[in-house]
């Protein structure tokens, strides 16, 4: 069980609440600093002061008075008239992700929700009763609240929920779980919806994948330089000490590492003097990279921990403050970086495919990798496919962030468009994985001609986990199963 209480979660831990179904559970000083934030809401109500989002409309209405006998129907018309979400659901992984971070955030007791709210939201991680949340819809300010509102119809029984791979409606789950659904109360409805956890629950997810991606690009790279016979050289310890990137640094050794050995390397002067970029600046490339991806998990981990609704309660009730923490501009910038990071492990990989196949540059190897070149074309689409999804991630990593529209009247005249941003990061790590996959199976083809029996050993138990999922091809075949085969075994995530 993963403990939480608002302030310490991490992304090692949402990998096991994700990938391993890993339960969660409130800590005690979460549910005394909940009570205490609700108990003041409960004050305000009863002393009829105004509050934004308790006794008043929200947005443009902000300044409309609300009756305390509406106050609990206020909050239930908020979520109906919020849940705008459209096109295809997130992926059920996304949508539990988008449960818990809602759940640790609320414990922060910054917000005024019951506790009997939160051991629900709990209750749907444990039993994995996972909302059905369209993609599209929101702004990222005043944060997710589209797909947040999904969320929340599900716990007062009027949305949906994924159930063996079909939509079900939340009302007969509560029925089947012999629970009867929430009824809202003064805030809840809010304090549920105003948030970034759409945009950081998509975020998390291409986080621990793009992770994964990064360190499978470098055995994939150095299995292609021995493929080309490269010259181990240029990851020699003293260049990238001399630049100073630690992430460089990294990769240089975990290149040495999995080259450690091998027959097939050269150096620099023994069959030409330098590589090109590709594989010589694979440090520095895939370094930078790495570099984007601390950024982006230091800022979702603060995210991930954050407040973001509207008010907060501070001061056993005493002081509530509207403000903007639902604004998700920290996480869009992060997510238009990682965009950036990853679609860039695929163009240099892109770059390698072709050093592969193309007979004025592979060293030798075949034409195209073909068996029989000429009335066989063997690899040669499959490099115009990678060319064809760098390309698209290139429009894809256009910043999200740069755009902004306003809405709610011009009241709310500035928004993040977080969301989309994580939505298009997401979508360039599954190109880029499948560009990847690509160059894994033309390196695993290239070093066959080589000789699989010179390769480094560690290379080789690599090439033998291609040639488990696809086998060499002496002819040719629908590659792109090939493709999705490789992009699959890529895609696993382990929990250590």
């Amino acid at each position: 069980m993963v403990v939480l209480n608002g302030s310490q979660l991490t992304i090692e831990q949402m990998k096991a609440i994700l990938f391993e179904n890993e339960g969660v559970e409130i800590a005690e000083s979460a549910r005394e600093a909940v009570i205490k934030s609700r108990t003041a809401v409960d004050q305000i109500v009863q002393q009829n002061k105004t509050v934004y989002g308790i006794n008043t409309g929200f947005g443009k209405f902000s300044d409309v008075s609300i009756a305390e006998e509406d106050t609990r129907l206020l909050q239930l018309h908020l979520i109906r008239s919020h849940a705008c979400g459209v096109g295809e659901p997130f992926s059920e992984v996304v949508s539990r992700a988008m449960v818990v971070l809602r759940l640790n955030a609320l414990l922060k007791g910054f917000s005024g929700i019951r506790l009997e709210v939160l051991e629900r939201l709990a209750y749907m991680v444990n039993h994995r009763i996972h909302p059905v949340i369209p993609q599209q819809g929101s702004l990222g300010a005043s944060g997710d609240l589209a797909p947040l509102s999904h969320l929340a119809l599900v716990l007062v029984g009027e949305g949906l929920v994924f159930q063996s791979g079909r939509h079900v409606p939340s009302a007969e789950v509560w029925r089947d779980e012999l629970l009867l659904p929430i009824e809202l109360e003064a805030k809840e409805g809010l304090a549920l919806i105003n948030g970034t956890q759409a945009m950081t629950a998509q975020g998390i997810v291409g986080y621990i994948e793009a992770e994964k991606l990064a360190y499978d690009a470098e055995w994939i790279a150095a299995m292609t330089v021995e493929a080309l016979r490269g010259i181990t050289d240029a990851f020699h310890p003293a260049i990238h000490e001399a630049r100073g990137y630690k992430e460089q640094i990294e990769v240089a050794e975990r290149m040495l590492e999995w080259l450690k050995d091998s027959k097939l390397t050269t150096v620099q002067g023994e069959m030409r003097v330098q590589d090109a970029y590709s594989l010589r600046c694979i440090p520095q490339i895939h370094g930078a990279s790495w570099q984007v991806l601390n950024y982006v998990k230091e800022k979702l981990e603060i995210e991930m921990n954050a407040a973001t609704d509207n008010p907060l309660i501070f001061d056993d009730g005493e002081t509530v403050i509207s403000g903007g923490n639902f604004h998700g501009q920290p996480v869009a910038f992060a997510m238009d970086f990682l965009k950036i990071g990853i679609a860039e492990l695929a163009n240099v990989s892109e770059r390698r495919i072709e050093r592969l196949v193309n007979p004025h540059l592979n060293d030798g190897l075949p034409p195209f990798l073909s068996p029989q070149p000429g009335m066989q074309s063997g690899a040669m689409i499959m490099q115009y496919a990678a060319a064809s999804l760098v390309s698209e991630n290139k429009t894809l990593a256009h910043p999200a962030s740069v755009d902004s529209i306003p809405s709610s009247g011009n009241q709310e005249d500035h928004v993040s468009m977080g969301t989309i941003g994580s939505r298009h990061a997401y979508q360039i790590i599954q190109n880029s994985r499948r560009v990847l996959a690509i160059e894994a199976i033309c390196a695993a083809q290239a070093v066959e001609y080589r000789g699989v029996e010179m390769m480094s050993p560690k290379l080789g138990g690599k090439w033998q986990d291609v040639r488990n999922v696809v086998s060499s091809f002496n002819r040719d075949r629908n590659f792109s199963v090939d493709i999705e085969s490789v992009a699959s075994y890529l895609g696993r995530i382990t929990v250590q």
